[in-house]
């Protein structure tokens, strides 16, 4: 009897997700966001004079020796993957104004791209002229029968001229790698890969660090992989990837061992991948068994425990007291779920840190994030209510809870600010937040706290800025929790609270976290995702719980059309979080017909879901039923 079969004849809450070793996900609706496209479209003509030829067994890529890409052949099918006739060059290279003198005078003061103007090859380089700029760029080549892989090496000014002498100035923004990809029936957007049941071409970073974007064009996608010098201008790179679909995944886990990524297909393909799983988001020594006899009734093979469940506040997670041993009081409770034959996983929140923590109180840490910075324009004392400043406060928060002020080792609460001259914040509380009240001089620096929350206390964090050492030190408390109590796999959340740049940010952070984990998570979930968090995340995230008067429609408006994307990326979803709820004067509660649809348009899918907390606690709940 198959899996599906015996899930409707048991009626159990553990879904079917799997992700074949070899064929993607498809939609059942046979729709596409992509413009219609012609598969067998011709191949480009000849190669011309002085272009360049890059290949392995399976695609021909020809760029004009102008920096243009002519053709991008599968070599199987013979199918060409490039519109023609767009004449966009495969390299730019940006300033967000022109700096060169001449530049500047001739061009506005606007962001500004130059593309290449000539391209040879040079062994296992591609050299690229940017002669109106003055730069030069050589792009490393490493090709494979997997993939053909591009890395930006260096930028070389080579402005220098007799006539008028120049100086290098700098480049902010580059794209090494530019290609028109001809729309087919599916783009998965994540994954960045445009594909249909024959082909797959793929641009797929190779570095965190690499920007990978693909904008919508008339009949085609523009695949581009660049470089931010915010970030990191050299020394990164991104991999073409054309091949049959059903040979897809297989070419990116070369590609994952190769440039020594996390494993992405890896765990894609665990047999764990398919579970659901029951979270514990309160959880105690005394009721690990209650919770762990819920689990296995409801059929369920993996359990996430929520980290507030042991610790009081997430940064340095300190003990509850319904864990007087601390570590050893959690180990015995996970033992006992992977002695039931459950997995055990860990839901974290890990680029933040509550309002009452160490990192925040008595002395804040100069690593937690701000938003904006004001100068003093004369000294306060420590019972000043008034905060005179320089800049106009005008983009500060109005929220409840998040209206809070850092100088130095002083965090101040206030009330109004004013938008017009004189500046100043007024109505202050000093001291907040338990910290202590201070004298300031003039020309001190304030900034505002970067905060999340909903304005109660259990719920107001402060970020961490993600260019410090505090996002490892963090994970590194994580890494101790998760491999002394035996976790095995791990839900990212507040993935989605970081600084910007969030392209970078957020995969950065999670990779971080995963990175020192050993061994390593079975399968992850997490909150938000950038390009990169495909090798990082197993699979997308469960949406927030719904009432059981709501569970059908908001099944209909979430998962069931996220999938319809996130499918495209060679990934399932979390069909959760679905809340449970005991029946009182304000609900009918969770009945068997509403986890019945969920599960069943889940199995539809190839999806796991999970059982969490709906007005309390889980255990409350399922008690109560």
């Amino acid at each position: 009897m198959s899996d599906r079969r015996e899930f409707l004849k048991s009626a159990g809450f553990v879904s079917l997700a799997s992700l074949s070793k070899s064929l993607p996900a498809q939609s059942r609706t046979g729709t596409t966001d992509t413009p219609s496209y012609n598969a067998r479209a011709e191949p480009s003509s000849k190669t011309e004079a002085g272009a360049t030829v890059l290949e392995n067994g399976e695609m021909r890529l020809v760029i004009r020796h102008n920096g243009s890409a002519q053709s991008l052949i599968h070599k199987a099918t013979g199918q060409e993957c490039l519109v023609n006739g767009t004449d966009v060059s495969m390299f730019n290279v940006t300033q967000y104004r022109p700096y060169d003198n001449e530049l500047q005078l001739a061009y506005p003061a606007k962001i500004t791209h130059f593309r290449a103007d000539r391209v040879r090859r040079e062994g296992n380089r591609l050299i690229v002229s940017f002669a109106l700029v003055g730069y030069e760029a050589a792009i490393g080549l490493k090709i494979t029968d997997s993939y053909i892989a591009f890395q930006l090496e260096s930028l070389t000014y080579k402005g220098y001229t007799p006539i008028m002498p120049k100086r290098a100035f700098p480049i902010d923004e580059t794209v090494f790698l530019q290609l028109p990809i001809r729309s087919r029936k599916n783009f998965g957007e994540w994954l960045n890969v445009m594909w249909d049941e024959e082909v797959a071409v793929n641009v797929l970073a190779t570095d965190p660090q690499t920007q990978i974007e693909a904008k919508t064009c008339d009949g085609y996608r523009l695949f581009q992989a660049g470089s931010v010098r915010d970030v990191k201008l050299e020394g990164i790179g991104a991999a073409l990837i054309t091949t049959a679909t059903p040979h897809l995944l297989d070419r990116i886990a070369r590609l994952e061992d190769d440039f020594n990524l996390p494993k992405g297909v890896e765990s894609r393909r665990s047999k764990e991948y398919k579970f659901s799983y029951y979270q514990a988001t309160t959880m105690t020594p005394q009721d690990t068994d209650r919770q762990i006899k819920f689990a296995q009734t409801g059929g369920f093979r993996t359990m996430l425990v929520y980290c507030l469940a042991f610790a009081k506040t997430v940064g340095h997670f300190p003990w509850r007291p319904e864990y007087p041993n601390g570590m050893d009081d959690l180990k015995v409770a996970i033992s006992k779920i992977s002695e039931a034959g459950i997995l055990p996983g860990l839901h974290i929140l890990y680029t933040m840190a509550h309002e009452e923590d160490a990192y925040v109180t008595p002395i804040p840490d100069p690593r937690l994030n701000l938003l904006r910075s004001y100068t003093l324009t004369k000294a306060i004392d420590a019972a000043a209510t008034v905060i005179p400043v320089e800049e106009n406060p005008r983009l500060c928060t109005m929220e409840d809870g998040k209206r809070i002020l850092k100088i130095q080792n002083e965090l101040i609460a206030y009330q109004k600010f004013t938008v017009n001259p004189p500046y100043q914040f007024f109505g202050c509380e000093r001291g907040a937040l338990g910290t202590k009240a201070a004298s300031h001089e003039m020309s001190s620096r304030a900034g505002l706290l970067d905060m999340y929350g909903e304005g109660r206390p259990e719920w107001l964090f402060m970020r961490f800025t993600q260019d410090t050492s505090l996002q490892t030190e963090v994970a590194e408390r994580l890494k101790e929790i998760y491999e002394q109590a035996g976790f095995k796999f791990m839900y990212f959340d507040g993935a989605e609270q970081v600084p910007r740049p969030y392209w970078y940010n957020v995969p950065l952070a999670q990779d971080i976290v995963a990175g020192l984990l050993q061994p390593k998570p079975v399968f992850t979930e997490g909150s938000c995702k950038s390009h990169f968090s495909w090798h990082v995340l197993t699979r997308g995230n469960a949406f927030d719980t719904a009432k059981p008067e709501e569970i059908k429609a908001a099944t209909r408006a979430y998962p069931a059309t996220e999938i319809q994307r996130v499918a495209k990326d060679f990934t399932s979803i979390n069909f959760g979080w679905v809340g449970y709820w005991a029946p009182s004067k304000e609900t009918i509660g969770t009945q068997p017909d509403m986890l019945k649809y969920v599960t069943s348009r889940a199995a539809a899918w190839d999806c796991p879901m999970s059982l969490s907390e709906g007005s309390f606690d889980l255990l409350s709940a399922l008690e109560a039923h």
